[in-house]
């Protein structure tokens, strides 16, 4: 089972057979493609990479079908849900195999200055989605990159999903402060799952 859609992963395994383009720098290049909407002449030329893709009904992670396939797999543990930032942080976690949970996508972070808001990232889609669960999660971890934006939107969800009286936590220190989940190595990284704490 693929953490990503055939086509994303199939840009990812050819970015990396360029010289000097290891799998970190494939990914990103891969996932800047998909946000450019193909406005640029690579992404022209990448143009097919977004046909038949979509976003998850339920995580709001990229997918051919209406459920990812870690949301329409039945082993994943539906009390525990990780929020992240970018879907990135999705294949991060995902390479420490530790995590067993749900995901929800926001697709950014919040950032006054660069005129990002609530609005403008997943938010909306979390609540709905919490609000019309048949099952709630027990726990939601904020797996948010440890910077000035992921604290800011850190503490507005811990806000907005008080009402729902779910336990919050966060990644443990250890991931450097300013850092993004996507350069973090798996150890460190699975280090940070283990350790959680309250937010």
């Amino acid at each position: 089972m693929s953490v990503l859609p055939q086509s994303v992963q199939r840009l990812i395994d050819e970015f990396a057979k360029l010289p000097s383009i290891g799998p970190k720098t494939a990914e990103r290049l891969t996932f800047h493609l998909l946000r450019s909407g193909g406005e640029d002449s690579l992404g022209q030329a990448a143009l097919g990479l977004r046909e038949g893709l979509r976003y998850c009904e339920a995580c709001q992670n990229f997918s051919t079908t209406a459920l990812c396939d870690l949301c329409s797999d039945p082993a994943r543990d539906d009390n525990v849900w990780a929020i992240v930032g970018q879907p990135l942080d999705v294949v991060a976690i995902e390479k420490t195999s530790l995590f067993k949970g749900r995901y929800h996508v926001l697709h950014g972070v919040l950032s006054p200055v660069d005129g990002i808001g609530p609005e403008q990232i997943r938010v909306s889609e979390l609540l709905k989605r919490l609000e019309n669960a048949t099952h709630r999660p027990s726990e939601i971890i904020l797996a948010l990159n440890p910077n000035v934006e992921g604290e800011t939107t850190a503490l507005y969800l811990s806000k907005k999903l008080e009402p729902f009286h779910i336990r919050l936590t966060r990644l443990a220190h250890g991931l450097p402060i300013g850092g993004d989940l996507e350069y973090a190595d798996q150890m460190t990284l699975g280090r940070a799952i283990d350790h959680r704490r309250e937010f």
